[in-house]
């Protein structure tokens, strides 16, 4: 019989983003392509020079919380 406490000691796994979305979203200054990196956990406007946080796999699309790039 399987010990149903197994489950238990895994540590839940934060929602991540889904690459797919892309599709559907686009830069909300320049509505240009975005780029996805995965490991600062952003998605890129390279045309508005600004990086959007990914916060629990939700994109944040607002520039008040985006990163200016150099």
């Amino acid at each position: 019989m399987n010990d149903p406490t197994d489950s238990m000691s895994e540590e839940p796994r934060a929602p991540g983003f889904d690459p797919r979305m892309l599709e559907a979203l686009v830069c909300p200054q320049t509505h240009g392509v975005l780029l996805y990196d995965a490991e600062r956990q952003e998605l890129v406007s390279r045309a508005a020079h600004l990086a959007y946080p990914i916060r629990d796999g939700i994109p944040i699309m607002l520039a008040s919380e985006a990163r200016g790039l150099d």
